[in-house]
């Protein structure tokens, strides 16, 4: 199939085989995984993925590319595709219906939308065994970056503190039809156990990262004047003199903790 990519979709088709056979060995799927694959587009991830786990769940928004999916899965394992948008489909909903502890998720994400799939998805976290996703090669930079990190940021702290992230290779342009105009890369996320995540309020946590780095050449004392003064910030055990990507994930905790007493 060589179906025309829409570019309301973003959709950018993998091809290349070297870096399908490397994806598909990084998920190393088996037989008893229950394998969501987020925007499947025209197979080239999802066929393979069937063929080692025998079953796949496929999440694609594009009707005009399902029938053909659909067709050329038929030979090869049991394929279930949910026509909607990732951003309204409830992760957490679809392991009980299908009487699974975890999902695996994997996905050569549109770029436009990449950031907001990544939310949604640590919004399930719990539910998930891990993510396997394909991304601008910026993207994955920022969501592994450390402190003090140029593209250190809000991206980094919220990502980290909820899953483990591990970039994996980088993919070029060439490997996609049509080609992108930057590099792409594969990440590797894995949720956290329940006693690694963050002992205070996400909500309040993500106030405060969310303050800090709107304002990232600003002090913390000037940045987050409006959600905790310096006297809180110090009770913390953080400068309020110092920037946001300065700070840990865990500090950012700390921050939250002491703003909630």
């Amino acid at each position: 199939m060589n179906a025309r990519p829409k570019k309301s979709f973003g959709q950018h088709f993998l091809h290349e085989k070297r870096y399908i056979e490397r994806i598909v060995s990084a998920i190393s799927p088996r037989a008893d995984d229950f394998v969501v694959e987020i925007g499947p587009g025209e197979g080239a991830l999802t066929l393979p993925l069937l063929a080692a786990a025998g079953k796949l769940t496929a999440i694609e928004l594009d009707t005009d590319l399902i029938p053909d999916l659909k067709a050329r899965a038929a030979s090869v394992g049991e394929l279930s595709v949910i026509h909607s948008d990732v951003l309204k489909v409830d992760f957490t909903a679809l392991a009980h219906r299908h009487g699974v502890e975890r999902l695996r998720i994997a996905g050569n994400l549109p770029y436009y939308i990449s950031s907001p799939i990544l939310f949604h998805c640590v919004e399930h976290a719990h539910a998930i065994q891990d993510m396997h996703f394909m991304l601008q090669k910026e993207v994955v930079d920022r969501m592994a970056a450390e402190p003090g990190s140029k593209v250190y940021g809000r991206l980094s702290v919220m990502l980290q503190l909820v899953c483990r992230v591990e970039p994996l290779f980088v993919v070029p342009p060439g490997a996609f039809r049509p080609p992108p105009k930057v590099d792409s890369a594969v990440v590797r996320m894995t949720p956290l156990g329940a006693d690694q995540l963050p002992d205070a309020d996400p909500a309040r946590i993500h106030t405060i990262v969310k303050a800090a780095f709107a304002q990232r050449r600003k002090t913390l004392g000037n940045a987050l004047k409006n959600v905790m003064d310096a006297q809180a910030i110090m009770a913390a055990d953080v400068d309020p003199k110092a920037r946001a990507e300065t700070l840990s994930p865990q500090d950012y905790v700390r921050l939250a903790r002491v703003a909630a007493e």
